[in-house]
């Protein structure tokens, strides 16, 4: 039960929009939002895991297999209210970041 519950974990903190944008590179969140065909053409460090997961949601024309159709957008959902906890936390490092280094852009697509 215990290996259940770490494996849930992981694949929970994986796909944590905080995860994505504070501990991951640049370069990989702006990967994920073209891919999603998001239309934020940028993400502010502060706050990011629920911009994020919010650029996830604001795309093109929902169609089959996208995470905004379905029962992955509960997940999302879901996962909008952890990372509102999470980025609550991470809130005196991102200011930092925010100021220093600016907003995350997604380029190119």
């Amino acid at each position: 039960m215990k290996v259940l519950a770490g494996m849930a974990l992981a694949a929970l903190l994986t796909g944590c929009g905080t995860i994505n944008t504070v501990f991951r590179d640049d370069v990989v969140t702006s990967d994920n939002l073209k891919e999603a065909e998001s239309f934020c053409g940028a993400v502010p460090r502060v706050y990011s895991g629920v911009v994020y997961n919010f650029c996830l949601l604001n795309g093109k024309e929902p169609r089959p297999g996208r995470i905004s159709t379905g029962p992955q957008m509960g997940f999302v959902a879901v996962d909008m209210a952890i990372s509102a906890f999470t980025d609550t936390l991470m809130l005196p490092y991102t200011l930092y970041r925010q100021h220093n280094d600016g907003s995350i852009e997604v380029v190119g697509g």
